[in-house]
């Protein structure tokens, strides 16, 4: 999913595609609502990020030439204002939702996946492809979510994709390769360092015992199994 940062304090760009880019997403950045516009008109994000105070044009300026052309796209301004005015004009704009300087992780991965879940949902799902078993876990794609038993477990869109991926080929093994272009896309260049943090971590979350992993089995020296 393309992800438009707008946002002129550099670091904060940064740090916001960063987190992004973990729970895999593909971020473009603009400085200024200028250029958040020309990048909204040529690369056409699904999600938009906008910094309300930004030079050019505001935020405000920017997500009202948006939705004269898109109802549909998220929106989501960044501001490091409280006063109610300015969440009831966002609101009346058409915003999502909203993220407040300063913020923490946790709170802006939960409300980008609350965001790209309402998406999901909104498309029917189709892009998501339903509900699928991968052993005893059931997996939600248009929910981010996957169960087992009674515990629900969050995942992100990088793990969704993953595991998508692994129940695609069940039987089969699963190339690094493949994970690499489905996971983090074929002009992305992960360390295999990263891949296997990824599945180390992934595993935790969906394992009955990730010592011995069920549903992600390792095949030394050529990747991952799903045994179905």
């Amino acid at each position: 999913m393309k992800v438009l940062v707008a946002e002129d304090d550099l670091n904060i760009r940064e740090g916001l595609c960063d987190l992004l880019e973990q729970e895999g997403y593909h971020c473009i950045e603009a400085e200024d609502g200028v250029q958040a516009l020309r990048l909204w008109q040529s690369e056409r994000p699904e999600l938009v990020l906008l910094d309300i105070m930004m030079p050019g044009q505001d935020g405000y300026s920017v997500c009202r030439q948006i939705r004269q052309q898109d109802q549909q796209l998220p929106v989501i301004f960044i501001t490091a204002k409280s006063e109610e005015i300015d969440q009831v004009v966002g609101l009346e704009l058409g915003a999502d939702d909203y993220i407040k300087k300063p913020f923490g992780t946790r709170e802006v991965i939960a409300r980008i996946r609350a965001v790209t879940r309402r998406t999901l949902q909104q498309a029917g799902g189709s892009s998501a492809g339903g509900v699928l078993e991968l052993g005893e876990l059931q997996l939600f794609p248009d929910q981010l979510r996957a169960r087992r038993g009674d515990q629900l477990i969050d995942l992100s869109l990088r793990d969704v994709r993953i595991l998508q991926l692994m129940h695609r080929h069940r039987g089969r093994v699963v190339s690094r390769d493949q994970l690499f272009d489905e996971g983090w896309g074929r002009d992305y260049m992960p360390s295999s360092r990263t891949l296997d943090q990824t599945i180390s971590q992934l595993r935790k979350r969906i394992e009955t015992d990730p010592r011995q992993p069920q549903i992600i089995k390792t095949v030394h020296g050529i990747g991952y199994r799903f045994d179905g």
